[in-house]
């Protein structure tokens, strides 16, 4: 079979969005290209801000393929699908100018996988995938009949047909990825790093996938929730491949990366850098020396709360105090030339108290943000206490109480978010 992996060309005008706005590689596109590629299949893969094309046209080059399925992802790159954007103008958008000619559609990511029958209602499309979609779409390549295909919703004769919960992949021997070597020259973008100028190309690697803690704000429970590694060998081979086509730096875009020593000692002598997020409470100091051995640059680590009620209250699970954990921020800024204290606005967190925290790290190297107001995205156990299970309208749900609740967003969202329905009828959605 002919498939199409499409990427569309985003755009976040008006939306919440929290996530970088930079090219990042569609990890999990280039996944499914490879399962799809080992059984003998043809893939044309498309990103919209690594090809330098508009929707309209990758639209086109869809259609010249003449391909039997259409996969495109509902949020750029699994790195963003915990903070995905929640209106799909711009899948929208992509799925208006192919105009049919993509033969059976796909949409892949957080949306259907968490609410599948308002996805497969604004999208139009044939089928969506719920969960973690590589293994899925190559099934689905293979003419697997629907009703056999596991983590599937889609319309027949009128009726919402779902044949599974959300897909959690094996991923531990997922193949070493290769990228088209132009896109890496496009991709000059380093990750979560700062107070440097790049060298060379970045790019985005999973050394693993799922977290073992289940805080109330992570929206992970419909994807990427089942903490799993990738064999060693596997991410040094991909590595080295990147390495050899000029990347010199990569980030790791594991919800946690978790202490892993085999990994961290074969990367001290590579001739490269990278980045993390992580919880700092789960890191030894020499593990944390080790850490910055291997060639970590950027370490973004959640505390959130400052104090230990408010991390009780979002089910940190936290056993450090938090004295004790800017001990150990500060051990990390040792080796580590950005490390980053995230911190989320809690009901109870004394304004001075936040105030004089952020200056006692800021002193010491490391950067505390101003506390960001969360969003209660229907993957999250936070929605769920507030609301229930998802319903059809839970993002409409979610992104009303967001915008009623916060007179002022962060620094990296728009000023001017609009309510969900005016970001959707901008594409026809409904």
């Amino acid at each position: 079979m002919r498939v199409a992996l499409v990427n569309p060309a985003w755009s976040f005008d008006h939306s919440i969005y929290f996530g970088c706005r930079e090219a990042h590689l569609p990890l999990e596109l280039g996944y499914s290209k490879a399962l799809l590629e080992r059984a003998g299949h043809e893939v044309l893969l498309l990103d919209g801000a690594l090809d330098g094309l508009s929707n309209a046209e990758m639209a086109e080059r869809v259609a010249a393929f003449a391909v039997g399925m259409t996969v495109l992802t509902t949020a750029p790159t699994y790195l963003f699908w915990r903070c995905a954007q929640p209106e799909l103008r711009v899948p929208k958008e992509f799925l208006a100018a192919l105009d049919g000619r993509g033969g059976r559609t796909v949409a892949v990511g957080p949306h259907g996988s968490t609410t599948p029958a308002p996805t497969l209602s604004k999208l139009g499309v044939d089928l969506v995938v719920r969960g973690e979609c590589e293994e899925i779409v190559a099934r689905l390549a293979e003419g697997t009949a629907l009703d056999e295909t596991p983590a599937l919703a889609f319309y027949r004769e009128g009726g919402l047909v779902v044949t599974g919960g959300p897909h959690a992949a094996r991923f531990t021997d997922l193949p070493a990825l290769s990228w088209p070597v132009d896109w890496l020259h496009r991709h000059p973008h380093h990750h979560h790093r700062y107070g440097t100028e790049p060298a060379g190309p970045g790019a985005e690697v999973e050394a693993s996938r799922g977290c073992p803690y289940s805080c109330s704000f992570c929206a992970k429970i419909d994807f990427r929730d089942q903490y799993r590694r990738r064999d060693t060998a596997i991410i040094l081979e991909e590595i080295d491949g990147l390495i050899a086509a000029g990347v010199r730096y990569v980030y790791f875009i594991d919800e946690i990366f978790l202490p892993r020593r085999d990994l961290l000692e074969a990367l001290v002598d590579r001739p490269v850098e990278f980045g993390v997020q992580t919880r700092i409470d789960l890191w030894k100091p020499e593990m944390l020396d080790l850490l910055g051995a291997a060639g970590c640059v950027s370490i973004e680590a959640g505390v959130e709360s400052l104090t230990e009620e408010g991390r009780a209250s979002l089910d940190k699970k936290c056993r450090m105090s938090t004295d004790d954990l800017a001990g150990r921020l500060i051990h990390a800024r040792r080796s580590v030339p950005f490390v980053q204290a995230n911190l989320i606005a809690v009901a109870g967190d004394d304004a001075g108290m936040v105030k004089a925290w952020r200056e006692k790290l800021l002193a010491a190297g490391v950067w505390a943000n101003d506390p960001v107001p969360l969003y209660p995205y229907p993957a999250s156990p936070d929605y769920r206490r507030l609301w229930g299970e998802p319903d059809d309208r839970a993002w409409e749900r979610a992104h009303e109480h967001y915008l009623g609740q916060f007179a002022r967003l962060s620094d990296i969202q728009e000023d001017e978010p609009l309510p969900l329905t005016e970001l959707e009828a901008a594409c026809s959605c409904r």
